[in-house]
């Protein structure tokens, strides 16, 4: 039963990834680092090195899942992908419906977040703090940044899967978002992901396991060895990236010399989107203020249950 309780947990962890993951301006690796799974999670990806290749190779599958941590990444990833792949028609639909709503939910995670992760730097100095303002700035500097034009060429799609798997692995930087300046966010994470485009996930998936692989050593090295500091650049990430998370914000469509809209397939290019304050206090308005409350309770029951877990 405790056997069961274990990966049972571990998969709804890497659910709550996966949902992250498909958001637009949330980070799937600030969920791993709330629910106590990140440091485990990079040492497990590092661990696919020559021995690990070694092992396999000479049939020794019982070292080789102790080696990689099999069993937690099995978990882990199972319920990343169920997550993407049930998740994504829905998301669809509420941001085509909702989206006031939708943004104002993820702003209280986000919100929520901050603070949580923030709270395990054991000791903070001017280095941390200069780390925390360094993150912050990257973060709203690429939140600032114009979206390109959607690309479906073979290599563009890996670049695509390198660039938004390590964002995605990386607390405060959400892959999709960096999906959405890669021009390919509705490409890759609702039309390949939601229609089974294979020849559209193929490529990114190869890009995913490289970046993967190879950014987790790096990231798994620097967690180590600068621990505080990391936390810091990481908080100031989602700290940053409160701004693309803002619930009022509406389309910029990009126009030609004329000002007229710009359009591919048949559909208006988005340059970027532009924010504001409601004007008058109403349904709306209270609404989003009960959502970000419920966001920030979220992360709160979170971590409260992956204490539990732990212990």
């Amino acid at each position: 039963m405790n056997f069961m309780k274990k990966y049972l947990a571990l998969f709804f962890k890497g659910a709550g990834m996966g949902a992250a993951n498909v958001i637009p301006g949330v980070s799937g690796g600030t969920v791993a680092l709330i629910t106590g799974i990140f440091e485990k999670l990079i040492h497990s990806i590092k661990s696919f090195d020559l021995e690990a290749i070694k092992l396999l190779f000479t049939g020794k599958f019982r070292t080789f899942s102790k080696h990689v941590n099999l069993d937690f990444l099995i978990a882990v990833f199972a319920g990343i992908a169920v997550s993407i792949f049930s998740l994504a028609k829905l998301l669809d639909y509420l941001f085509n419906n909702y989206p006031v709503y939708v943004w104002a939910y993820f702003f209280g995670l986000i919100l929520a977040s901050i603070y949580f992760v923030g709270k395990t730097i054991s000791r903070w100095h001017i280095s941390v703090i200069i780390s925390m303002i360094t993150g912050t700035a990257i973060a709203v500097i690429i939140s600032l940044l114009s979206p390109a034009v959607e690309n479906d060429s073979f290599i563009y799609l890996i670049v695509c899967g390198i660039v938004a798997i390590c964002s995605m692995i990386l607390p405060g930087l959400s892959g999709s978002f960096v999906l959405v300046l890669m021009g390919n966010y509705k490409l890759v994470m609702i039309n390949a992901v939601s229609y089974f485009r294979w020849e559209i996930l193929i490529p990114v998936f190869l890009g995913a396991v490289f970046g993967l692989i190879a950014f987790s050593r790096l990231l798994s090295w620097i967690y180590r060895k600068y621990r505080n500091q990391t936390i810091a650049i990481l908080t100031g990430f989602i700290l940053g990236s409160l701004s693309i998370l803002w619930p009022w914000q509406e389309p910029v469509l990009l126009v030609d010399a004329g000002g007229t809209p710009v359009l591919k397939d048949g559909e208006h290019i988005i340059s970027g989107y532009r924010k504001f304050v409601p004007g008058e206090f109403n349904q709306e308005v209270i609404m989003v203020i009960a959502l970000v409350v419920i966001g920030f309770v979220t992360i709160l029951v979170m971590e409260r249950l992956a204490k539990k877990t732990d212990h």
